[in-house]
């Protein structure tokens, strides 16, 4: 990598190439929708497999079917992220809660402290749960899921709460561990 400011990662991971027709395909998708292939993309393209499976269950856990929104998840990575202080997705997911609320001071306040943002019951359950996760998983309880049931969740809804939680507590230490670089478009968006 020629330059610190170009730099993806502090690692010097050299990008398969080719690429799969598929993630060919992906990254030209992401070009067309985003106007840019997220650096995470860029990062685990080192390795076509790897890309693959994040690719894939990103997709899963963040676009398929669920009782949670695509808000909803997006507030989760931003509550995950900014109790681990994960640079990288608090600038993409913070970008990201911005543009599906259409409320920038959303984005800017879960970025900060999902506490302070105007939330209603459902949303602080759902976010206090992914975080008692994140600072303490073996503390959870039965009384924890039931909170969650009371708010409105399903069973399901919790497995998905619980399933996004764990992936972006995955994310971000591999962010941090790599000190991945977000996207500067992410910065101006929906502001």
């Amino acid at each position: 990598m020629s330059s610190k400011a170009e730099a993806v990662t502090a690692l010097e991971l050299e990008a398969e190439t080719p690429l799969s027709e598929g993630m060919k395909a992906y990254f030209a998708k992401c070009e067309e929708k985003l106007g840019m292939v997220p650096n995470v993309l860029k990062a685990y393209s080192f390795n076509s497999q790897k890309l693959e499976a994040f690719v894939a269950f990103y997709n899963d856990l963040m676009l398929a079917d669920s009782g949670l929104s695509k808000l909803d998840r997006e507030m989760i990575a931003v509550a995950v992220s900014s109790v681990n202080q994960c640079y990288y997705c608090l600038t993409a997911h913070g970008a990201a809660v911005r543009q599906l609320s259409g409320r920038p001071e959303l984005g800017e306040q879960m970025v900060m402290n999902y506490r302070a943002a105007d939330l209603g019951r459902r949303e602080k359950a759902m976010l206090d749960f992914a975080v008692l996760m994140t600072e303490n998983s073996a503390a959870i309880e039965e009384e924890d899921r039931q909170e969650l049931r009371d708010a409105g969740f399903s069973d399901r809804d919790i497995w998905d709460i619980a399933a996004v939680a764990s992936f972006f507590n995955m994310t971000n230490r591999m962010a941090s561990a790599t000190d991945m670089r977000p996207n500067p478009e992410y910065h101006a968006q929906a502001r």
